[in-house]
């Protein structure tokens, strides 16, 4: 519509930037609001529009960007009250190629301190609520993002996942999220550029809009080494195919070494494996054994994010988030021969899940066990499942998507219906390495 003149850039943005400041006493989706920058940017888009310039693919689109993720003149605080007046000089390599293709950023989402919880809630900015049902969670840690999108305030949004951050959001909010294949889209101010396990993804309404996303995200950069062996097949091309799913074999599995899942969680699933047997594909069920991967994962991403964020606990304690410091506390004493042997773990996890492609060429799961927790969830006390109690929320909730984060296979959580109290749910699709682009088609083809 842009492009054909049918709506300007400035009434885009303008239009977005209204929303958001309707909907931020409610749902409280984002940190900060770049309006000025966002409608200046808008008006030079709208003089490239009347001058006949040639438009990127996302020209005059607003985006809104995770507060984790470094923007050039546009306040990132990565959720804390440490970082609260911190203002980058440079963009991420992923906002520099959105910025080229022509989306224009609107403001920054909500993010728990550093990304480290499930729920989007910090002492820097409150509760960021669920999009459908205002006394739920929103999920995270991309909750911002993924409530911006599903409440209409902006059509696409960048997110990362580490445990399932973009799309445990999604699933409670009942979007698209899509984590890519390890070293698809470079995050090149990682410390850790070669064990990293965080992605920087978008967030969307489409498979389409997601494909469309990747088109611009995707691509090597030489500051990531995980990133300049992949190549970069046409996303978009994928999303659009039209083919029948036959001949592509899926396995369903409904636990990931978690105790319970809901009742209705199965019963979506259930409905959407029937749609992608009536598209042609053969499902059938994966019973390999598989230990919960929750101890391996709080180790690996534990002992790392110590090391990052470890040195603020002796000066800002006080200020930090209580979940994030009480995080730290746990991991402090682990010894080197823990983080490796969970380390070790790490790789034999690879493996099984390698080999499960052997027999299939998609596995689905559910993306969470139930559907959005309270807003006032304990992150460290049970969930309840169907009226019971059961594990903590990282081993009960989302043991779904932590393993994937550790393979780097990529993955996607898709809405597959609603449940009896309103809220949406979904169900995670995941490939092999390698295999975006086919992953893509699946989904498409299903929605």
């Amino acid at each position: 519509m842009i492009r054909n003149r049918q709506v300007s850039p400035v009434e885009v943005v303008g239009a977005a930037l209204a929303r958001i400041e309707r909907s931020q006493p409610t749902l409280n989706a984002f940190i900060t609001v770049a309006a000025e920058p966002a409608m200046a940017a808008a008006r030079e888009a709208e003089a490239a529009i009347t001058h006949g310039y040639r438009l990127g693919p996302l020209h005059g689109v607003p985006v809104a960007v995770k507060d984790l993720v470094p923007t050039s003149g546009i306040r990132t605080t990565w959720g804390s009250l440490i970082f609260k007046d911190h203002v980058p000089d440079t963009d991420a390599e992923v906002v520099a190629r959105l910025k080229r293709a022509g989306a224009i950023v609107v403001g920054k989402t909500t993010t728990p301190e550093f990304g480290q919880q499930c729920l989007t809630e910090a002492p820097l900015f409150g509760r960021t609520r669920n999009a459908w049902v205002a006394d739920r969670s929103s999920g995270g840690s991309s909750g911002g993002s993924a409530v911006a999108v599903a409440a209409g305030l902006v059509p696409i949004a960048v997110a990362t996942d580490g445990s399932g951050s973009t799309r445990i959001p999604a699933a409670c909010n009942g979007v698209v999220g899509f984590k890519q294949g390890l070293g698809l889209v470079p995050q090149e101010y990682a410390q850790d550029g070669f064990g990293n396990i965080s992605y920087i993804t978008p967030m969307t309404r489409t498979v389409y809009d997601t494909a469309l996303m990747l088109e611009v995200m995707a691509g090597p950069d030489s500051r990531d080494p995980l990133s300049v062996a992949r190549g970069k097949p046409n996303f978009v091309t994928a999303a659009n195919a039209e083919e029948p799913l036959t001949s592509l074999r899926v396995c369903w599995r409904a636990r990931l070494g978690n105790s319970a899942v809901a009742r209705e969680v199965l019963s979506a699933c259930e409905s959407a494996l029937s749609a992608l047997a009536g598209l042609g594909a053969e499902i059938t069920e994966l019973s390999a054994p598989f230990e919960n991967p929750e101890r391996v994962w709080s180790v690996v991403n534990g002992a790392y994010r110590l090391a990052q964020f470890g040195h603020h606990l002796q000066e800002h304690r006080e200020i930090m988030c209580p979940t994030f410091v009480r995080q730290m506390d746990r991991i402090s004493g682990c010894s080197a021969a823990e983080l490796y042997d969970a380390m070790f773990q790490r790789t034999r996890l690879y493996r099984q899940v390698q080999s499960w492609f052997e027999a299939c060429d998609i596995v689905a799961t559910p993306t969470l066990s139930r559907s959005a927790v309270p807003i006032d969830q304990d992150f460290f006390g049970p969930i309840d499942i169907d009226g019971e109690p059961v594990e903590n929320i990282r081993a009960g909730w989302y043991p779904y998507t932590m393993p994937f984060n550790l393979t780097g296979n990529p993955a996607i959580s898709l809405p597959a219906g609603f449940d009896s109290a309103g809220l949406p749910l979904a169900i995670q699709l995941i490939a092999p390495i390698g295999a975006d682009a086919a992953l893509l088609r699946a989904a498409a083809a299903f929605e």
